[in-house]
């Protein structure tokens, strides 16, 4: 990630506030603020002096009060206003069209949340249509070359998922840009992820890794012990995972992808 930040973002939003006098940003799924805080310094880099507004959709209250905690201990952030909807994604959208007072942005980004959107064209769809004039969308999630996409196509169906988690990854999301018209570009940056943990009986790190391969809560636990056989012993191929130092690391590969108004 920090890769991407440092090498692309900058000419990524080096544009897009040209001649104004205020940047309008909407963080979608923004989380605690983290990367938000990040986006947002570089984007103070590149326009410096300008006036930004920064809007946050992000249904979990606790992820708000953290975000909040972390603007109140972070300098440099005076031109900088900050909105939050406790709401998904989906909710914003309708709220936004029952008001038919659609606001334009300048930059959107959606990180890591496309997982968790019912209809993933309709809301690419939406928020394209909220870009103003130069404007942008960065779609951050899983890519297509990576092990999360190799594990879904196997196993997806045969894994009781608790909650609603599209396997969804970069491949499914510009092909459902193409479908749409909608111009894009898309960046690919190598990643891993040491899962080494899952191996270890009572390994209470290998308990949580499995439950977020798998999106299953107390999977290790759970699982029919076959099914799990299965995974362990393909976690260890190298079409799923490298092995490096007695590590095992799974291909975590993440794709970035620019969209233009």
């Amino acid at each position: 990630m920090q890769e991407f930040m440092d090498k692309k973002l900058p000419g990524i939003i080096a544009r897009i506030g040209d001649t104004k006098s205020e940047i309008k940003i909407l963080s979608i799924g923004g989380g605690a603020g983290e990367i938000d805080l990040r986006i947002l310094s570089e984007v103070q880099d590149q326009h410096p002096g300008v006036r930004i507004n920064n809007e946050v959709v992000e249904p979990s209250a606790e992820q708000i009060t953290k975000y909040k905690e972390l603007v109140a201990k972070t300098s440099n952030l005076e031109n900088i206003k900050f909105t939050w909807h406790k709401e998904t994604s989906s909710e914003y959208q309708n709220r936004m069209m029952e008001k038919k007072e659609i606001q334009k942005y300048d930059f959107i980004h959606m990180i890591q949340m496309l997982y968790y959107v019912e209809d993933i064209p309709a809301t690419l769809k939406f928020f394209h249509s909220l870009l103003a004039t130069s404007a942008k969308i960065l779609i951050v999630l899983v890519s297509g070359t990576s092990g999360w996409d190799k594990l879904w196509k196997k196993y997806g169906s045969r894994l009781p998922r608790d909650d609603l988690c599209q396997y969804v990854t970069s491949s499914h999301v510009t092909q459902m840009l193409d479908k749409l018209g909608i111009k894009y570009e898309c960046y690919d940056l190598l990643s891993t992820m040491d899962v080494s943990d899952c191996f270890i009986d009572g390994s209470e790190n290998g308990d949580l890794l499995w439950d977020f391969l798998t999106e299953t809560c107390h999977f290790n636990k759970t699982a029919p012990p076959d099914l799990k056989a299965e995974i362990m012993k393909d976690l260890q191929e190298p079409e799923f995972s490298v092995k490096k130092e007695g590590k095992v690391l799974f291909n975590n590969n993440l794709s970035f992808i620019v969209a233009e108004a």
